[in-house]
């Protein structure tokens, strides 16, 4: 075997590894990341692959205090339970997609000691999005309304990169729609263009180790049930 070859197969291990440890952080400690780890992150991160090399992500990078004023922002804005995402949310989950949201939620529950017949252990676990989970820094995602899907289909691939990116760098971070329902209140506080969608978070720092939100993984459904045309894949 050349040694591109084995390069390359060493590289895909390697790349299996981060996406199979990989997980999304629901508790944060208060440390800081350094800026030299934030921005080797973002730099990755940066070459994400985009439809005709648009680049459609644009990032506002909040940290310590800046962090802390949006989360009370999106609190305040939460009095009224009205959501105003820019995109469309999903008309519906079902049937196997139901399942894995449900299947998702309960595990969470479950780490967390919250029973199926607790609203407020529910509601506040919920509200803890909109703290960001203690994350000391939040990325917040925008991609242009011109470019529609294609954007943020973009955007979606930009995010998975820096989730990664993060892996490699010892970090921990966590991906968020839910900052997205309230776009209205984003949009003002962070003086985003009416040209730009708000597409989701993305919070990084350091996992709370000890913390139970964090001792449960969702698992993948097998590629044999994903991908048609692998012949014998199991």
């Amino acid at each position: 075997m050349n040694t591109d070859v084995r390069a390359q197969l060493s590289a895909s291990d390697v790349l299996e590894g981060l996406l199979t440890t990989r997980y999304s952080c629901r508790a944060f400690t208060d440390r800081a990341v350094p800026e030299e780890d934030l921005r080797r992150l973002f730099t990755i991160a940066q070459r994400t692959a985009s439809w005709c090399n648009s680049q459609a992500w644009q990032v506002e990078l909040l940290s310590g205090e800046a962090a802390e004023a949006l989360s009370a922002r999106l609190l305040d804005r939460l009095q009224d339970p009205t959501e105003r995402p820019d995109i469309a949310t999903p008309e519906a989950y079902e049937g196997v997609y139901r399942d894995r949201r449900r299947t998702c939620g309960r595990a969470l529950y479950d780490a967390v000691g919250i029973a199926q017949d607790d609203p407020m252990g529910r509601l506040n676990q919920a509200l803890e999005n909109f703290r960001f989970f203690g994350a000391p820094h939040v990325a917040i995602i925008t991609s242009p309304v011109a470019l529609g899907t294609y954007g943020v289909m973009d955007c979606g691939g930009y995010v998975a990169n820096l989730l990664t990116a993060a892996e490699t760098l010892g970090l921990d971070a966590i991906a968020q729609g839910a900052i997205a329902m309230y776009s209205d209140a984003v949009r003002d506080h962070l003086d985003v263009p009416e040209d730009r969608w708000i597409v989701c978070a993305v919070s990084i720092g350091y996992a709370d180790a000890e913390h139970p939100a964090n001792g449960f993984r969702t698992e993948r459904e097998s590629v044999a049930n994903a991908v048609a045309g692998l012949g014998g894949t199991a």
